[in-house]
């Protein structure tokens, strides 16, 4: 497959789920170099974080990039989803803090932002990440597991021990048709009880009912309701596909994820980085 970037630039500005500052966006075309966060906040030769596992950190709320002299970028996983979708394998990604724009908690943004500017392929080629044999990752009850198939698809079952929230499965072709009408506009989602303990730890400064869903005893706080019925494991399949570009590599494969979450999805990135082409 034929590397890709971006025709033409892009400019963004929205606020960052935890700090809650406006962060300006800016998304430059590369013919090469992989994909590049550049905190222009930051000293020059510094400041620029490689989109690389070896870099991903404190995967707890989200997944977050950091290099050797301590730059970090956080919450980029609804990003790089966007950014696997469009096979963009090239880009310098500015921005003058140290997180992504939450938008509103989904990825259409950033969907309905690269299809304006566009798509160019470059001269290089990236190979494909097959999976020639079955990978298996289990920790306590949560697991992903791969296996060979003609194509990218995903199943995803999430299980909560709550009175609103309990199980879901997913399964979908990971395409971008697929993508755009049933992954993309997921939305993001926390629960009532966890506002205050996020609040006293300076996390979700910036979150809202316009940017991620609050599931309460019975139901939703938000009173536009769900876009999806099941928009939560719609969103974690977003997730997935999100953590998984830490690769930058196109997937062939079955995934199937059984309440993952970020630390196992880059856990599991580790196990299939060196499959042999």
């Amino acid at each position: 497959m034929k590397r890709k970037t971006i025709k033409k630039e892009i400019f963004y500005e929205g606020i960052g789920l935890h700090k809650g500052n406006s962060i300006k966006l800016h998304l430059i075309p590369a013919k090469e170099g992989g994909i590049v966060f550049k905190r222009i906040d930051l000293e020059n030769g510094k400041n620029e974080i490689k989109l690389d596992l070896d870099n991903t950190f404190d995967l707890t709320r989200g997944t977050n990039l950091r290099n050797k002299f301590g730059a970090t970028v956080y919450t980029i996983e609804h990003f790089l989803s966007a950014l696997y979708i469009f096979g963009i394998t090239d880009l310098i990604v500015e921005l003058a803090d140290n997180e992504l724009p939450i938008c509103d908690g989904s990825a259409m943004l950033f969907i309905e932002k690269i299809e304006e500017a566009g798509i160019i392929d470059l001269d290089s080629e990236i190979e494909c990440l097959e999976i020639k044999e079955p990978v298996y990752l289990t920790k306590e009850d949560k697991h992903i597991i791969a296996l060979p198939y003609d194509g990218y698809k995903i199943t995803y079952t999430i299980k909560f021990n709550h009175t609103f929230l309990k199980s879901q499965m997913l399964e979908l072709e990971i395409n971008l048709e697929n993508y755009k009408n049933n992954i993309a506009n997921a939305r993001t989602f926390g629960f009532d009880y966890e506002i205050e303990y996020l609040k006293k730890n300076n996390l979700a400064l910036g979150g809202t009912l316009d940017n991620a869903i609050v599931i309460k005893k019975d139901g939703v706080m938000n009173p536009s309701g769900l876009r999806y019925e099941d928009e939560f494991v719609r969103h974690k399949m977003l997730d997935l596909i999100g953590d998984l570009k830490v690769l930058n590599r196109p997937i062939k494969g079955h995934i199937i994820a059984i309440k993952a979450g970020h630390a196992l999805d880059i856990e599991f990135a580790n196990l299939i980085k060196n499959i042999k082409i």
